[in-house]
């Protein structure tokens, strides 16, 4: 059945409606992203008067996330707070050439472990091994009390994986036994 000459569409009477309806949609839109960046600008204020800058980068824009298949160290550590990390590592001739991790926990997890994979990366074993939760805190430019666990239990996932790293090494026959 063709259209029909005189049809309520081809008046225009259907066509108005639709047109101050998309004018809302858009209008409504904007309000949105409007309110969006105003809660967002007040967010930004609240971390800035809380954590350092560097903190702030780490968390919001995190290094070396992700996992490593198959790595020559992993560790996987639980903190206090219920926050779990873990870090891969890749090493050639005891020198940490790619270190990765990845965490279920808040913002000051995220970058305390963007910040101790940086901090190993390119390290030996042995002075990556020594990297400290001071070490992270200093890197990081301070944390709150209340979330400076957060760079011990980066430090101590480190050190984890560097353990197992270690253990296969002397023990090469354990990889095939290791659980992920």
């Amino acid at each position: 059945m063709g259209r029909m000459k005189g049809s309520y569409a081809q008046s225009g009477k259907l066509v108005q409606p639709v047109k101050s309806f998309s004018r809302e949609v858009k209008k409504m839109a904007q309000e949105f992203d409007d309110s969006f960046k105003e809660v967002e600008q007040s967010v930004m204020e609240d971390m800035e008067r809380v954590y350092s800058e560097k903190t702030i980068d780490h968390f919001l824009n995190p290094r070396n996330l992700g996992e490593i298949s198959a790595p020559d160290g992993f560790g996987r550590v639980t903190g206090p707070c219920g926050d779990t990390m873990e870090i891969y590592l890749r090493v050639n001739s005891d020198k940490i050439v790619n270190t990765t991790f990845w965490t279920d926990g808040c913002g000051t997890s995220i970058a305390s472990g963007s910040m101790v994979t940086e901090m190993a990366k390119g390290r030996n074993v042995s002075e990556a091994q020594r990297i400290s939760q001071h070490d992270v805190l200093a890197a990081l430019g301070g944390l709150p009390e209340e979330s400076e666990h957060c760079a011990l239990l980066a430090a101590n996932t480190l050190k984890e994986a560097i353990r197992d790293y270690l253990g296969i090494k002397r023990e090469p026959w354990k990889r095939a036994y290791r659980r992920y």
